[in-house]
């Protein structure tokens, strides 16, 4: 993607250390980090327990993913709430009701389908604060600074997914899934806690007493109207396709790996190192990515590197051994970075008012997206075979490199009726 005009700090490259001496940036992102530990480690654990419960696959398999599509429609139902409500409320109320979640499943012995109520319904309420967080965070950074504190939380993110994953497994055989489960709660609760003391008091991010604005209307259907009038801005409605699809194929050949791997007749074990071969190639790529390149060169690059991330897959259509294997997945994760190249123009196109919901609805989509991805190319293997399907996954993804390399370049500054306003961060209440 070339933009015709760049901010006037186009070419100014930021550095991680620049990132981290913002203090707001600072909690935001260590607070985050923590979570995401949390997160990895309560959702294995809970698909550990109702395995346990249930001696069912199928709804082992349902609780681990049932927190991913109900956070789409909590962001189409609640998502304008990150912008009309304060954000250390909305963020320590998140981290506090995913605790009390947590700690109901280990402490209460409540039926399957109850347990897994109470995780969907936890879900919904997602979008709402992880949008006022990112609010928060593209108030306090800008320019490259912004792309970089992304960089960072993609490479936390990707870190405390492994440590989280590796805590869960240690956490159970030590300490059984229900006081497992109860871990992860003292970890939200710890978050919780950090924000609620040490982020200031801000104000809401949009205009509640503007004419016409959100305040006036109920939070469904401000949120319903404020994500329609998102996704018919043009520029913001390609901006999010283009890093929703990428996700999804890689996420539909991610989840063929565990049965490329049996019916490759691989050794026990050698599907963990081929799944951790993604995460690890995301690490790498990130890093290079934001450290060495200028703003403008990642934006550059963004379809090229989605090809990065088909292009290997296809290769599984000949169906490799484990070395190569790994080595492709690797070279596909890398090519994950491409996202840094679209951070700037995505925040430029949205508007002031409504970015809370924005990131909301970007992130939702993406959960969404991860999840019915595996679902779709499961079924296309039971045709073709893990390797064939993986293979057509890495033409989706290379496709979408092309379709984004046949776009019009945006008008001015990038934005289609977007506010391409900088903020410098929230106003104190009084």
């Amino acid at each position: 993607m070339t933009p015709t005009a760049e901010p006037a700090q186009g070419n100014h490259r930021a550095t991680y250390r620049e990132v981290l001496a913002e203090p707001r940036f600072r909690l935001l992102f260590s607070t985050r980090t923590v979570a995401i530990t949390a997160d990895a480690l309560r959702i294995t654990t809970f698909s550990v327990l109702v395995f346990s419960a249930t001696g069912s696959a199928l709804l082992s398999a349902v609780a681990f993913g049932i927190g991913f599509v109900p956070q789409l429609f909590g962001s189409l139902l609640l998502g304008s709430l990150a912008d009309r409500l304060p954000p250390r409320a909305l963020i320590t109320g998140g981290y506090a009701l995913t605790c009390a979640a947590a700690l109901l499943i280990a402490v209460v012995r409540m039926p399957v389908a109850a347990s897994l109520g109470v995780v969907a319904l936890v879900s919904l309420a997602t979008p709402v604060f992880h949008g006022a967080s990112s609010r928060l965070v593209a108030q306090a950074l800008e320019g490259d600074a912004y792309v970089l504190g992304r960089s960072l939380n993609n490479l936390a993110g990707a870190g405390a997914q492994l440590s989280g994953l590796a805590l869960g497994g240690a956490a159970v055989a030590a300490l059984g899934p229900r006081r497992a489960l109860a871990v992860s709660a003292a970890l939200y609760l710890c978050c919780a806690l950090a924000v609620r003391f040490r982020l200031p008091r801000l104000r809401p991010g949009g205009s509640r007493g503007a004419p016409g604005g959100r305040g006036d209307r109920g939070a469904v259907r401000a949120s319903l109207q404020g994500a329609g009038l998102l996704l018919r801005v043009g520029t913001v409605r390609r901006l999010m396709l283009a890093q929703w699809l990428p996700c999804a194929f890689v996420a539909g050949a991610e989840g063929l790996i565990v049965a490329y791997a049996g019916g490759r007749h691989f050794a026990p074990g050698w599907y963990a190192v081929l799944m951790g071969c993604l995460p690890v190639g995301m690490l790498v790529g990130d890093l290079l990515v934001g450290r060495v390149l200028r703003p403008s060169t990642r934006e550059r690059l963004v379809a090229p590197l989605i090809a990065l991330m088909g292009l290997p897959l296809v290769g599984f259509a000949a169906e490799p051994g484990v070395g190569v294997s790994s080595c492709l997945l690797l070279l596909c994760g890398s090519g994950f970075a491409y996202g840094l190249g679209l951070q700037r123009p995505f925040l430029e196109a949205l508007p002031q008012e409504g970015r809370g919901q924005a990131f909301g609805l970007l992130g939702s989509g993406t959960m969404t997206v991860q999840g019915v991805g595996p679902v779709c190319f499961g079924a296309v293997a039971a045709g073709v075979g893990t390797g064939g399907a993986i293979a057509l996954a890495g033409v989706a993804a290379t496709l979408t490199a092309g379709w984004i390399l046949t776009w019009h370049p945006p008008a001015g500054n990038g934005t289609e009726g977007g506010a391409a306003e900088s903020s410098q961060g929230g106003v104190a209440d009084e």
